[in-house]
């Protein structure tokens, strides 16, 4: 088998992969990405149609990521050409005794100089007739919440790369990664690629590609599931009649305005089995299906039966914080790990991967996300995906 030498490999072509490509190619690096399913496959957590932007987050460095975020998506959206970001508005739903604490958002917001609305139940029904919350909910309104689209915005981004020179070879499965004396050796079924520098965004695969360089990272694979309604009257579920929503609690809920088509789509976040890639099932799950329509029947009475549900995977780390860095012992491959909530910040993420594959260093502290933090290192660790 022939050895090609080229500069940099990307590992897996979803949302955060496929930014990565792109930032490589368009500095002007030579790239080859490889994807083991079709482009645009729906077997990881980069498909269907919507994703949510947000300010509000529980620590300033998070909300100041998502400054970042909204830059890049506004830039991809100069260079491509294309509309990517819809703004609508963003509701945070605190209820009374909740499992997430406010404060943290109302700390981190103002530490960032991001302006926010605080609603007492009243005020929230007054100004959405369509929700209806129990007495004692606060709400937090964020005028900059936005959807963004899930699987074209990662179409738009391989388009970016492939235009700027990158390779992207699908139906490619990568069987091994080593660090040699003369780059970075990559393995797939049918050719050998030498690299200077790797970058992994496998998601729930990232153990598997990272195994030749003996590291594992703690990682949960779960299989969730998004669900359409079709309400009878979609006006008042339209953009500018209804915002984003997160049910701030625990179990959290999360739900869209109509958004392509006159449904509105809702899911619970973290609520799905524990799955491995090769075992999950692209089968509703009828538990699931129904405790989130009884939420959605409480708190958006109008929203109407159920039209579909759909499957995703969930990868998550034990503190929910992403993984963006070197592998320990081998700087020339660069991990991305979304960590089930790195949509919102794919171009982003792709742009301070490359640099870091580049230079060794980014130009955003990512000392959160590195592999030797405790979350990642301690066996006692308790996992809290609460954010």
């Amino acid at each position: 088998m022939t050895v090609e030498r080229v500069a940099y490999v990307v590992v897996g072509l979803g949302a955060l992969g496929s930014a990565t490509a792109w930032h490589l190619a368009e500095a002007g690096h030579e790239v080859v990405g490889l994807e083991q399913f079709p482009l645009g496959h729906d077997r990881g957590a980069s498909h269907d149609t919507s994703r949510i932007l947000r300010h509000s987050y529980h620590t300033p460095a998070y909300v100041d990521l998502t400054k970042q975020a909204y830059d890049d998506w506004a830039r991809l959206e100069s260079v491509s050409g294309e509309s990517l970001v819809t703004v609508v508005g963003g509701l945070d739903l605190f209820p009374a005794g909740g499992a997430i604490p406010i404060d943290d958002y109302v700390e981190a917001l103002t530490a960032c100089d991001v302006a926010f609305e605080l609603l007492g139940a009243d005020a929230i029904t007054r100004r959405w007739a369509q929700l209806s919350v129990p007495a004692g909910t606060v709400g937090l309104f964020q005028e900059r919440g936005a959807i963004v689209p899930a699987g074209y915005g990662t179409s738009v981004m391989q388009r970016q790369a492939a235009a700027a020179g990158a390779r992207l070879l699908d139906a490619t499965t990568v069987l091994g990664v080593t660090d040699t004396d003369e780059g970075v050796r990559v393995e797939t079924g049918g050719s050998t690629y030498l690299a200077q520098g790797v970058v992994v965004c496998a998601d729930a695969w990232t153990n598997e590609v990272l195994a030749g360089l003996d590291v594992s990272i703690p990682l949960t694979t779960t299989l969730e599931q998004v669900t359409y309604f079709s309400p009878a009257s979609p006006a008042p579920f339209r953009p500018g009649a209804l915002p984003l929503w997160i049910w701030m609690d625990d179990p959290s809920y999360y739900g869209f305005p109509c958004y392509g088509e006159d449904t509105i789509k809702a899911a619970e976040d973290c609520g799905g089995p524990v799955v491995t890639p090769h075992s999950r099932t692209n089968d509703p799950d009828p538990g699931m299906l129904s405790r989130l329509s009884t939420f959605v029947a409480s708190l958006l009475p109008g929203s109407g039966p159920t039209v579909r549900s759909l499957r995703c995977q969930y990868t998550l780390t034990p503190d929910r914080d992403f993984v963006i860095a070197p592998v320990p012992g081998h700087p020339h491959v660069v991990v991305g790990l979304g960590a089930a909530h790195g949509f919102k910040f794919a171009p982003t993420f792709g742009r301070l991967l490359a640099e870091l594959s580049v230079t060794g260093t980014a130009t955003t502290d990512l000392d959160p996300f590195r592999f030797d933090r405790p979350a990642l290192t301690d066996p006692a660790y308790v996992a809290n995906w609460m954010v």
